[in-house]
């Protein structure tokens, strides 16, 4: 028995929470609700407070959230009738009936707040209903207010103002909504009736040109209207190459920030994404060929100024090998490796984001096309399957003119890291020497020291006997020693270890690291310079320039081959029922707008022709049992 009862209990608490967890789903929803209607801008809030403590009160919070400064919102103390008792002081009514604006958070709409008292009870013909009918119910409300009137008059010991009656009681209430939606409707229709007379005209216009269109339903019309389609569509895309400021660029625009995270940015070979602060009018949004020259000028920019990175030494001595008829060592080709095999792995994987990126600034501007188009009315809406050919014969062209200039740009560095020419990759004997001024002048300062910085560290003794055989041989007996004779001496001897060191001994120093460095360092810039400028030259001649100069008579021709083919581009049974649908919804349109348009005006009409609502009067509740009939918008 006791199981039973603690399994009845279970199931019943079970039940409750399910019942407190969807009312609290409800709740929040309608609170959604609440909060969506309340932030529209031109909606007037009704903000109803229970409480006679005005820096206490929750609902305002609410409201708040959607209105801070409650400068639409018409605040309505309830319960009056029960607050009136709880006052002992008149200064506490005072207080009450004008609150300081501090205690109300903002302006109120109307000023002040309004005050109101609503008898208890219901109204119908059931035995619990108070009220047998609406009229007994609006005559309570009525003494209701009457009797509050009189109860505050008694409270503050003196007769309430015009100015405090125009507060009390739901006529008031009723009056003032009344004069703020008639003042709301008188201030709005000028402004809307304009507004359903350029509806009017937009929805008539396109439904004359729906009829038109399905009277030219026709093979040989629908193709003339292709190729001025055509004909528009290649004019709009050579003025966005050329230069345009008929679309927003708000709209169509892009900043080099967001070009970057749509097409890619360059990126660095240690992976940092390089920066564009310096790039012109990075800020701005462009589009067409300007954008495309920004781009450009960011490669060149930003590539331009790649440095090749250190070598280190175990790259220096790795492409030292064994040569077919030799095992000597020749710097010089490894610095060539070396170069070559750094450009391609910088330069290549730059010169593909640069097509990807050049591809994606141009192919923005398809739909910039058609939204001119559109503008200017040389749009086919109605014919998305001819319109997705034209599109896709753009995408087409877009890629493999992208590809084949690609592939020559992969040729050029190519051959540029195949070979390796002085007079191009070297940049001019000056510019190495520059480069290493400052070894050689720590060379020269060391004199002592030159026969092993000058080569590498463990030169064989071959060194030593020369220098030994050059100072103890026989010497001219004659001291004025010819200073050109020594000076040939020296270099002879420098030379002569230079070879030494250079040829049989593979332990480098940091001399002879240097001038590796060096040398590579050259390459790559040579490499570098040749890059950027042909990849420049190779986008903008076969990349840009087929745009205008080639891909019109592409288009042309593609279509002209899909007329002759009797292809269905035009899809003509598919069009004829979305023109049909479409007039069917414009006619439908027309009349709700002409509704609406014929109903505003009438509302204009009553309430400029309409006498102004008369204002309640104290003693009576006139205000409250007026007809329904009565003009003027009510609440």
């Amino acid at each position: 028995m006791l199981e039973r009862c603690v399994s009845r209990d279970s199931k019943a608490s079970c039940n409750y929470c399910r019942v407190m967890r969807n009312m609290q789903s409800q709740g929040g929803a309608v609170e959604a609700l609440v909060q969506l209607k309340m932030q529209q801008k031109e909606f007037i809030i009704l903000c109803l407070e229970d409480s006679s403590d005005w820096s206490n009160a929750t609902t305002r919070r609410v409201v708040m959230q959607a209105d801070p400064e409650l400068r639409r919102t018409v605040l309505v103390s309830t319960k009056l009738d029960t607050r009136i008792p709880q006052f002992a002081r008149p200064d506490d009514v005072e207080l009450f009936l004008k609150p300081p604006s501090c205690l109300l958070d903002g302006i109120i709409l109307g000023g002040s707040p309004f005050f109101t008292s609503v008898p208890s009870g219901r109204v119908g013909s059931c035995k619990d209903s108070v009220f047998r009918s609406n009229t007994d119910f609006q005559e309570a409300v009525a003494a209701r207010q009457i009797q509050d009137l009189a109860l505050l008059e008694e409270k503050l010991n003196r007769p309430l103002t015009r100015d405090e009656c125009s507060r009390i009681g739901i006529s008031r209430l009723r009056w003032f909504l009344e004069q703020l939606l008639q003042c709301r409707y008188m201030d709005s229709v000028p402004d809307i009736v304009p507004i359903l007379n350029k509806e009017l005209r937009t929805i008539t216009t396109k439904l004359r040109q729906t009829i038109q269109d399905l009277r030219e339903l026709d093979e040989s019309r629908l193709r003339e209207r292709g190729r001025i389609f055509r004909d528009s569509f290649l004019a709009k895309l050579s003025l966005l190459l050329r230069g345009s400021v008929v679309a927003p660029p708000e709209k169509y625009g892009e900043s080099l920030q967001d070009e970057r995270v749509q097409g890619g940015a360059f990126v660095s070979p240690d992976g940092v994404q390089m920066p564009y602060k310096h790039v012109p009018n990075a800020s701005m949004r462009l589009y067409g060929g300007a954008q495309y020259h920004r781009a450009m000028a960011e490669f060149r920019l930003i590539v331009g100024k790649l440095k090749c990175q250190t070598i280190s030494r175990e790259e220096i001595v790795n492409a030292c090998g064994v040569e077919d008829i030799h095992d000597g060592t020749n710097y010089v080709r490894a610095a060539c490796v070396i170069a070559t095999s750094k450009a391609i792995d910088v330069f290549e994987p730059l010169l593909q984001q640069l097509g990807f990126r050049l591809s994606h600034i141009l192919r923005r501007s398809l739909p910039i096309a058609f939204y001119l188009q559109q503008r200017d009315g040389d749009y086919l809406s109605s014919h998305a399957f001819f319109v997705g050919l034209i599109a896709k014969a753009f995408e087409s062209f877009v890629e493999s003119t992208e590809r084949d200039c690609l592939g020559k740009c992969m040729e050029d560095l190519k051959s540029m890291t195949r070979y390796v020419t002085w007079s191009i990759h070297n940049k001019g004997r000056s510019a190495l020497r520059h480069f290493l001024g400052s070894v050689a002048t720590t060379a020269d300062q060391s004199p002592t020291s030159n026969l092993t910085n000058i080569g590498l560290e463990g030169s064989p003794p071959f060194n030593r006997t020369i220098s030994y055989k050059l100072d103890h041989k026989g010497r001219p007996e004659n001291k004025a020693t010819s200073p050109i004779h020594e000076s040939s001496q020296t270099t002879h001897v420098k030379l002569v270890n230079l070879l030494e060191s250079t040829l049989w001994n593979r332990k480098l120093a940091p001399t002879l690291e240097d001038i590796v460095n060096a040398l590579v360092a050259q390459i790559f810039e040579g490499i570098r310079d040749h890059c950027v400028a042909s990849a420049e030259m190779k986008f903008n001649c076969f990349f840009l320039m087929p745009m205008v100069d080639k891909f019109p008579a592409v288009l042309r021709e593609e279509l002209e081959i899909a007329f002759q083919e009797n292809i269905d581009v035009f899809n003509v049974a598919q069009v004829r029922q979305g023109l049909e649908q479409e007039r069917a919804d414009l006619a439908l349109q027309l009349k709700q707008v002409e509704k609406l348009h014929e109903k505003f005006i009438s509302i204009h009409y009553q309430l400029s022709s309409s006498q102004p609502v008369p204002h309640p009067q104290q003693e009576t509740g006139e205000g409250w049992s007026a007809s329904p009939a009565d003009t003027g918008p009510s609440v």
